[in-house]
């Protein structure tokens, strides 16, 4: 996993009046958190925007020194964005240290278009796009990419199917699916008319024997 550098200082503003003046200032407010303790903190807008666009969604180890001279590793954890302005509001960190196991999300990437859909017309479904993970922070990969080309009708990914690095423990259930293809809708419409059709000589059949049994009491 990918690890940088932020130069971060300890924030004793409070409140939305006091964000405000430091993301003019060039800042954005941010919080550590590590064991249930909260500590506020600020960093260079754009610097942490750079590092948010670079690495794209995916796992990085940030080593923040502080102006005082501390330095904490941690991993970026959250980050809020100004929807029209499109500039960063506020992020969050979680400290850890390289000695103890951490429960991380983790994105699973698919690449490439399964012979289901390439060949057969398929439809390629995601059912579920990150998995939670355990390990020591430095066995954290930036990403999990998987190649879905071999996928065919019918056939499914499971979380349990991932080939995960040493050290790496699974922790969502290995049974979920990750993608599916499915039949295509045409087709699958017509596997379901022909079910109803092969069943209705059958109910039409049982229907006309009670009706003869109802006659032969009558007489």
């Amino acid at each position: 996993m990918e690890r940088v550098s932020l130069a971060a200082e300890k924030r004793e503003e409070q409140g939305k009046g006091a964000a405000r003046t430091l993301r003019r200032a060039g800042m954005v407010p941010a919080v550590l958190y590590r064991e249930g303790r909260a500590e506020s903190i600020k960093l260079n807008r754009k610097e942490l925007a750079k590092l948010i666009n670079t690495v794209a969604g995916e796992q990085v180890m940030v080593d923040l020194n502080f102006t005082d001279g501390g330095r904490k590793l941690a991993l970026l954890k959250s980050f809020q964005v100004d929807p029209l302005k499109r500039e960063l509001l506020h992020t969050d960190f979680f400290e850890v240290s390289l000695t103890e196991p951490v429960r991380i999300t983790i994105h699973v990437l698919t690449a490439g278009e399964p012979i289901g859909v390439k060949r057969d017309a398929g439809i390629l479904q995601h059912v579920l796009r990150e998995i939670e993970i355990e390990c020591l922070p430095d066995k954290i990969p930036g990403k999990i990419e998987v190649d879905i080309t071999k996928y065919e009708l019918g056939q499914s990914l499971h979380v349990g199917d991932l080939q995960l690095g040493e050290g790496i423990k699974l922790m969502t259930d290995p049974h979920e699916v990750i993608i599916t293809v499915t039949a295509p809708v045409a087709e699958a419409a017509a596997t379901a008319e022909a079910a109803e059709t092969v069943a209705e000589p059958e109910v039409a059949k049982k229907g006309k024997k009670e009706e003869e049994g109802a006659a032969k009491k009558e007489k």
